[in-house]
C-alpha cells in the first residue's frame, strides 16, 4: 500500500518506519528539526537493540506526497483539525484515513446507531472541522497501546508494546480492515480486529482520564498515585464516574476498576504523557482525555463533578502555562 503518516513523532514515527521497513510504500509529514533529519538521514528506529533506518519520503505539505491509500493520522488529538482540511489532496476514492489518537474520537457517534447516531462532540471536533473534511466513511479505528519516544531528531526508540487494534466504526470485519491489519501484522505488529472498539476505547481511557491529569497537576509517577490514598480514591471516583457514563451509552467494562489501578501501580515510576507535557511545556491532550468524557457525562445527563473539578484545574494550569509561554519541572531544591 502507499502509506502517509501525518506526524513523524514517537507513534507515528514508529509506525512509519516499522511500515517501510516492511516494504510498504511510505511518506510522512513532519515539521523543523524532525523533517530536517528525517529528509537528510531517513527515519532511524531502535528496537530491542536494534537500529533500522527506513527509508521514506518527508515533506511539511501532504500535498506534496500524492495520492495515499492509507492515510495515518499521528498527531494528537487536539492536533487534527488543523490539518483535515488538507486530507482531501492526498485521497482518491478508495482511501482510508486511520485514525491513531487518544481519548473519546470525534467519530464516537457515527456508525454506532441509536439515539445519539451523528452527534458531533465540541470537545473533540470544535466548530465540526474535522467531520467537515473528512468523510466518516474513509475512518479506520484504532486503540494505540505501544509507548516510543523521539530520542533525538529524526531517531524513534520503542519503549514496549506492540498492539494496535483496528475497527470498522459499525463493528463489521470489512475487506478493507483486513488490509489495513494485514499491513500492520507484516509490519511486527498485533492488529487485532474489533467488533466493539468503543468498549475498548472506554477501558484504555478509564485510567487516561483520571491518572494523566492527576500527575499533571501533583509531578506525581503512576506509582506515586496509585500507593499515595487520597490521590488513588480520587483516581477511583473518577473512574467510577466515567464508567457510569460508559456504561449508560453501552460500554462494557470487561476488568474491575481496582484490577485497572492495580495495573497502572504495576507500571512503576512512569511519567504519563500529560505530566511530560507540562514538563516540556506543551500543549496537553485535556480535552480528548478528559473534556470529551464531561461532554458525553452532559449528553447522557450522568453527573461527573470529579472530572469536572480535575478539568478545570488542569485547564487553568495549561492557561497558565501557554500564557507565560513556560513548562513546570519539579527539581531538587
Amino acid at each position: 500500500m502507499k502509506i502517509c503518516v501525518i506526524g513523524a513523532g514517537a507513534i507515528g514515527g514508529l509506525l512509519a518506519a516499522k511500515l517501510a521497513h516492511a516494504g510498504e510504500e511510505v511518506s510522512v509529514v513532519a515539521r523543523g528539526p524532525q523533517l530536517a533529519a528525517i529528509s537528510t538521514n531517513g527515519l532511524t528506529l531502535i528496537e530491542e537493540g536494534e537500529t533500522i533506518v527506513a527509508p521514506v519520503k518527508a515533506s511539511s505539505r501532504l500535498a506534496d506526497l500524492g495520492e495515499q491509500d492509507l492515510i495515518i493520522l499521528g498527531m494528537k488529538a487536539h492536533q487534527v483539525a488543523a490539518v483535515a482540511p488538507d486530507l482531501a489532496a492526498a485521497m482518491h476514492g478508495e482511501t482510508m484515513v486511520l485514525t491513531a489518537q487518544n481519548g473519546i474520537p470525534w467519530w464516537y457517534f457515527f456508525g454506532l446507531g441509536g439515539p445519539h447516531e451523528g452527534t458531533r462532540l465540541e470537545s473533540v471536533d470544535p466548530g465540526g472541522v474535522i467531520a467537515d473534511n473528512l468523510p466518516v466513511s474513509r475512518v479506520i479505528a484504532s486503540v494505540v497501546y505501544p509507548a516510543a519516544e523521539i530520542e533525538k531528531p529524526g531517531v524513534i526508540r520503542h519503549i514496549e508494546g506492540e498492539r494496535f487494534t483496528l475497527a470498522e466504526l459499525d463493528g463489521s470485519k470489512s475487506e478493507r480492515v483486513q488490509k489495513v491489519s494485514q499491513a500492520f501484522t507484516h509490519a511486527g505488529f498485533k492488529a487485532p480486529i474489533a467488533t466493539d472498539v468503543r468498549s475498548e476505547l472506554w477501558t484504555k481511557l478509564w485510567g487516561n482520564l483520571s491518572f494523566n491529569p492527576i500527575s499533571a497537576l501533583t509531578h506525581a509517577t503512576l506509582e506515586d498515585i496509585c500507593r499515595f490514598p487520597l490521590t488513588r480514591e480520587l483516581a477511583a471516583d473518577m473512574m467510577r464516574e466515567a464508567q457510569a457514563v460508559g456504561e449508560s451509552l453501552g460500554v462494557r467494562f470487561r476488568i474491575p476498576l481496582e484490577k485497572r489501578i492495580a495495573g497502572a501501580e504495576a507500571v512503576g515510576a512512569h511519567k504519563t504523557s500529560m505530566l511530560q507535557d507540562v514538563e516540556a511545556g506543551r500543549a496537553m491532550e485535556i480535552e480528548a482525555l478528559l473534556g470529551s468524557a464531561i461532554e458525553l457525562g452532559r449528553i447522557t445527563q450522568i453527573p461527573t463533578p470529579r472530572l469536572c473539578a480535575v478539568y478545570a484545574l488542569a485547564k487553568l494550569l495549561q492557561q497558565t502555562l501557554a500564557r507565560e509561554n513556560g513548562r513546570l519541572v519539579v527539581s531538587p531544591a
